[in-house]
């Protein structure tokens, strides 16, 4: 019996392999069967799904499931980013969601996302109860179903457009009317993904241009190794912001929940710095104040910001199912991860590529500076802060060995610099002197390990890789 479980958000595996309709299905057995159990069936689940390959054929059959339950199911007449969905969730008052999506895996993968009624992340208990369920259908080998067109009719699916209810949000947190007069050039990549379409449809018009590439749908995600808006795999929206003489570039990535920026130059803006400069915003340009909440792989200028405005850092694991609820129990301003999702208070407790890409136009435009002198005035207040991962394939055979050599060692100094303190919750942290840190991590997602490291010095960054990779037994970096 194949055991599916949760990572850092939701279970992915290889469509074909082990991702097949029979295992949808009893992951829609288990939700069914957790909802029921935690009294929100009768509020039914919102389904939805990206351009992945036969997502919407894996959506209807989650639907089924779930009317086969006696669970309505609210099923997106569209694909659309999991920010749209998880806000749909508000207004329908529904007991949670389940999105078809591997979000920045690579194009042979799909996946299972699952949120809460809250519109974030389910819990981590939470996904152990579905966990526990699924297996549970397994050994009896029972799924209830009903077929799509029966649940049509019987009133136990409803479709719907869910891109309407978030646009009326969208024009609550802020006003693209300014933008759209701006006279700015962007260039917009939503990496094949559900994200096509938005940043031209809300700032086109006037005098501002977005020009969008990779805007069709392609499950291949050609010329990239997967939709992760990072520098390896954004050199098409680089080379366009050089060619087009652009004021700036956003990308989001396979389901849009997370955001990738560059600078006027053509210059990939890491995801700390964009964690950065967005607490920035909302703290200086905005005025407003209240907590920020970021994972243990995230900046360590948010400490900075927080001591210059007086407000609080709360640190959690990595994984929106860490941040979100932390982000509820603080009413954060700000919460945000490495990998480029951030959240935002006044909205909903999950990562949004669209709204942070919103913002960060807001921000050129209400200091009227681009990208590159945005954060030359970060760093007048932070110091500079420089910042790299290392991405590794990992054999599972070999995982637990390697683990076991990372949760053994205990380095005096890492890349010619002190360890003042190591922890080892959600991943291997070690704090160095002058602010400096190295994180080891093994993803949830991915047989991959990762290596992290922040700087403040920019000439420190590869001998910090090198030691965490050493560290793990792994070849160093040339």
């Amino acid at each position: 019996m194949y055991a599916i479980k949760f990572g850092t958000d939701g279970w992915r595996a290889s469509i074909a392999d082990d991702y097949t309709f029979e295992n949808v299905r009893y992951c829609a057995q288990g939700t069914a069967e957790t909802l029921i159990a935690e009294g929100l069936a009768e509020r039914g689940m919102v389904i939805g799904y990206d351009m992945r390959f036969r997502s919407e054929d894996f959506a209807r059959a989650v639907a089924e499931v779930l009317a086969g339950n006696g669970i309505r199911a609210y099923v997106a007449k569209v694909a659309a980013p999991t920010p749209v969905m998880s806000y749909s969730i508000i207004p329908l008052n529904a007991g949670g969601g389940v999105w078809i999506t591997a979000s920045h895996n690579p194009a042979t993968d799909n996946g299972y996302k699952l949120r809460s009624s809250y519109a974030c992340a389910a819990a981590p208990e939470t996904l152990a109860a579905v966990e526990a369920n699924i297996a549970a259908a397994q050994a009896r080998a029972e799924v209830k179903r009903m077929a799509y067109g029966e649940a049509l009719r019987a009133g136990l699916v409803h479709e719907f457009d869910p891109n309407e209810p978030y646009l009326e949000q969208l024009h609550r947190l802020i006003d693209v009317t300014p933008l759209r007069a701006a006279g700015l050039k962007i260039i917009s990549d939503p990496m094949w993904g559900v994200g096509q379409g938005w940043f031209t449809g809300l700032l086109n018009g006037d005098k501002t241009e977005v020009i969008e590439i990779h805007g069709e749908r392609n499950p291949l995600f050609p010329r990239m190794r997967r939709p992760e808006p990072i520098d390896e795999n954004l050199q098409d929206l680089l080379a366009e912001i050089r060619a087009q003489h652009a004021d700036a570039g956003l990308a989001t990535d396979g389901d849009a929940d997370r955001v990738g920026f560059a600078d006027e130059h053509g210059n990939f803006v890491n995801q700390l710095r964009v964690y950065a400069l967005l607490a920035y915003y909302l703290l200086e340009v905005r005025g407003e104040r209240g907590p920020l909440v970021k994972t243990i792989s995230t900046t360590t200028m948010a400490n900075k910001l927080a001591k210059h405005y007086g407000i609080e850092v709360y640190e959690t694991q990595v994984g929106f199912k860490f941040v979100a609820p932390e982000m509820l129990r603080v009413n954060a301003l700000l919460g945000g991860e490495e990998s480029g999702g951030f959240a935002f208070r006044g909205h909903i407790p999950e990562r949004d590529g669209i709204l942070a890409g919103l913002y960060l136009l807001d921000l050129m435009g209400k200091r009227g500076k681009t990208p590159s002198q945005l954060i030359d005035e970060l760093f007048a207040l932070v110091g500079p802060h420089y910042y790299d991962r290392v991405d590794r394939p990992l054999n599972e055979a070999d995982k637990p060995n390697v683990i076991e050599t990372v949760r053994a060692a205990r380095p005096a100094e890492m890349g010619g610099l002190k360890v003042e303190r190591i922890e080892q919750e959600g991943g291997f942290r070690y704090l160095l002197e002058d602010g400096n840190w190295v994180l080891i991590r093994f993803s949830g997602t991915e047989a991959v390990i990762r290596v992290y490291c922040e700087t403040t010095r920019e000439e420190r960054v590869p001998k910090l890789l090198n030691a965490g990779l050493r560290l793990a037994g792994l070849p160093t970096e040339d």
